[in-house]
Parts: C-alpha cells; structure tokens; sequence
C-alpha cells in the first residue's frame, strides 16, 4: 500500500478520510502509554500516594481527554492539519507563533523519548550481557531508537497505524499492561499503600496539573492524524478513550510499582521494578511502544515546520529525526515535571481559545474564518491566558493554572471574537 503524501497546507480530500474509532482508539491507547508515563506517575507517588496520586490521574486525564477529543474533531471537520488549522484562528501570521513552539516543544519530547528509550534498553540488557558488552552501550541504544522513531515518522501515520498497530501492535500492549497489573497485585500489598497518605510534598492541586499536561501536550499535534478521520463522533470517542485508558491505566502502574517497589522514587529503581516482573519481558514491550510516542513527535515536529518551510515531510522528518538523536546523545535525561508544566502553559490557554473559535464563533466552518495576517483578538486571549497560568503557577499553585488559564482564555475569546466580528460587519457595510 502507497501510503499519500499531503502538504500540511492542503486539506485531506474525504474520500481518504479513513480512520474509524477503532483506528484512532488504536493509536491514542498507544500514545497514552510508555515509560515515560510510568516514571510521571511515579513522580506523583511521594508526594500523594496511591490513592491521591490515582485521583489526580483521573480526573486530570479525564478533563485532559475531553480537551483532546475536542481538538480533534477540529482535524476531522477541517482536514488539516494541526498548525494549518491554527492559521483559522490567529490569522496566516499568527499561527507562526505557535508552530515555531510546537516545533521546539516535539523535538525536546522526542529527544526525551529516545533518551528514555536508551536508558531502558541499556539496563535491560545489562540483566543480560556482561558489562562492557557492545549491546549494553548506550550510544548503540540511542542511534538504534532514534533511527527507529525517524524511519516510522517517515513513513507516514496511514502505514503505521493501518499495517502495524491496528493488526498487532494494541494487542501486545494489551498483554504487557496486563502482565504487570497482574505482578502488581500479586507481591504488593495494595491494602496498605492504599491506606497510606502521601508526604503532603506535592499539593493535589498541582499532580492535576501534572496528569493534565500529558493529554495537552498532544493538543498541537492531535490534528496531524485525526484530519484523516471519517467522521467527528467516531473521532472524539476514539480519541478520548483510547488515551484515556491508556495514559490512566499506565501512570497508575507508576504510582503503584514506585510505592511498593522503588519507594525511593529514583527512576533507575522505578525501571529495575518493571524489569523484574515477567523476565522483563512487559517492559520490553512497552519499551518498543515508546518508539511510536517518538514516531508522533517526529512526525508532527516535520508537519509544523511543513508550515514555515517548503521542503517534503518527509525530508523534514529525517533531518528532524536526526537532530533528536544528536540531543539524545548528549542530553541527560532530568526531571521534565517543569517542562510538562510549561508546555501546558503556552498551549492550554492557546486551545481554549481555539475551541471557541471553532465551535461557538464558526459554529465548525472554516469558511467563516477572516482572511487576515494577524487575528488580534485570539492573539490578546491568548496572551491573557498565559499571564494567568503563570501567575496562579507561582503565587496560588493550591489552586491549579491549567483550567482557570484556559476558562479565562476562552471567555477572553468568546467576547473579543464577537466584538471583532461585529466591528468586520461594520466595515463591510
């Protein structure tokens, strides 16, 4: 199967629409799992405990989901892609903002993934091989996942999902998560650690916060896949399901190994707990799995610079591919709970104000968009949003940013569009 090659410009035609729920289930359970979602909820672990940090998890991913579904459906009424979309509701100019973002934001989370990637296989392998061996090298890792993660972003998402996930893939991940839920309730006491409060270092407000930015920090690329979706019910429900069990069912296992077997909540100790269950064997494959999350970064990183550039996706998606493995090689993996955060403060705000655009001033009529440079109104709501965020981030965290930030956006939104639009009214007569 020829996989079609569309501009990030160009709308893709319906008859090529061609993901159902099941599809897009397939590919958002997919993406809602990996090791880095283990090791986020094990960032939860210390300071919630189990049954804080399972809260948090659910009702961030909930509200998340419910975001994400809904930008997706902007793909799917639109057919196109996420940063074209943008150009609809902050003007042709307007939308370079946020796709040069975008842009950085997808190279430094596929650096991350590769990175985690690296690291897992490395410590897999040093069960195995004698140390010193060539396979338990992490510049072998890293050259191998990244070129992975590059060869499955040039190949396009129809090819992946179709030919790999769809037949195969979903049903080892399936087996693996359950393995290790399984290993979970056989040697832990779930009793106690339920039991168990956590050390109050994390406020709750704040692990929402957490849970929340893993969902949105798909929102500026959801579009890339869901513009070949068929229809906008099946869209949403395959979107927000799908990533809904998998990013709860995986950050729950890392809240849960991280308390009962790595309670000094060191990632290496996290990694050696899920290596010790099933020979290794589970974390094997959700390790694999990671390649599709840094497939979709590369991916998506290519289609936003497609944007700014006129250069093939797939050309941009080697180059891009490469320099994520040029950072993996020399980055260290650190704490991202920061990164997270800022991504969920220039983008939550930003979709807030694109919701509206879409749903309630273009009522989902891209037609109905000004064809303008600079959409000053979106670009105010959204500057409003993000002053928000932060403000509340730094002198109220017991609250939260993330909704009160992307509300205010909204409304912000909801008023300057209407004025906006009645001032075009006026000039037009």
């Amino acid at each position: 199967m020829n996989t079609p090659r569309y501009s990030p410009h160009m709308a893709v035609p319906l008859t090529e629409r061609v993901f159902g729920a099941r599809d897009l289930g397939s590919l958002w359970f997919s993406l809602g799992i990996g090791l880095m979602v283990l090791q986020l909820g094990g960032l939860l672990a210390p300071g919630l405990g189990l049954a804080g940090g399972i809260g948090a998890i659910l009702l961030g991913t909930a509200v998340g989901v419910l975001l994400l579904g809904a930008v997706a459906v902007i793909g799917s009424d639109t057919g196109l892609s996420s940063m074209a979309a943008l150009k609809l509701s902050l003007g042709s100019q307007g939308a370079v903002l946020p796709a040069l973002l975008n842009l950085l934001q997808l190279v430094g989370w596929g650096a991350f993934e590769v990175i985690v990637m690296r690291d897992a296989a490395s410590l897999l392998a040093g069960k195995v091989f004698s140390e010193g061996s060539v396979l338990t090298s992490p510049v072998l890792w890293t050259l191998f996942f990244g070129a992975l993660a590059t060869l499955l972003a040039v190949t396009g998402p129809l090819t992946f999902v179709r030919r790999v996930l769809r037949k195969w893939g979903i049903w080892l991940l399936l087996g693996a998560c359950a393995w290790l839920t399984w290993n979970l309730f056989d040697k832990a006491d779930l009793g106690a650690l339920w039991a168990r409060a956590g050390d109050g270092s994390l406020p709750f407000a704040l692990g929402f916060d957490i849970a929340i930015a893993m969902p949105l920090s798909w929102l500026p690329l959801i579009a890339d896949y869901s513009r070949f979706g068929k229809a906008a019910g099946r869209v949403f429900a395959g979107t927000a399901l799908g990533f809904f069990c998998g990013n709860v069912w995986l950050m729950s296992l890392g809240v849960a190994y991280t308390l009962a077997f790595a309670p000094s909540g060191e990632m290496n100790a996290l990694l050696l707990a899920l290596a010790g269950a099933g020979l290794g064997i589970p974390l094997l494959l959700i390790l694999l799995d990671e390649s599709e999350n840094a497939f979709a970064d590369i991916h998506s990183a290519a289609v936003s610079s497609g944007t700014l550039v006129t250069l093939k996706v797939e050309h941009l998606a080697l180059a891009i591919g490469a320099l994520c493995t040029l950072i993996a090689l020399f980055a260290p993996l650190a704490e991202y709970q920061n990164f997270l955060l800022l991504i969920g403060s220039v983008f939550a705000p930003l979709f807030g104000v694109v919701l509206v655009d879409h749903f309630i001033l273009r009522r989902r009529h891209a037609e109905l968009a000004p064809r303008v440079g600079l959409r000053w109104d979106t670009l105010l709501a959204w500057g409003c949003g993000v002053v928000v965020y932060h403000a509340l981030a730094k002198f109220a965290p017991e609250i939260g940013a993330t909704l009160p930030a992307l509300a205010l956006a909204a409304v912000l939104q909801l008023l300057l569009g209407k004025l906006a639009g009645r001032q075009r009214d006026i000039a037009a007569v």
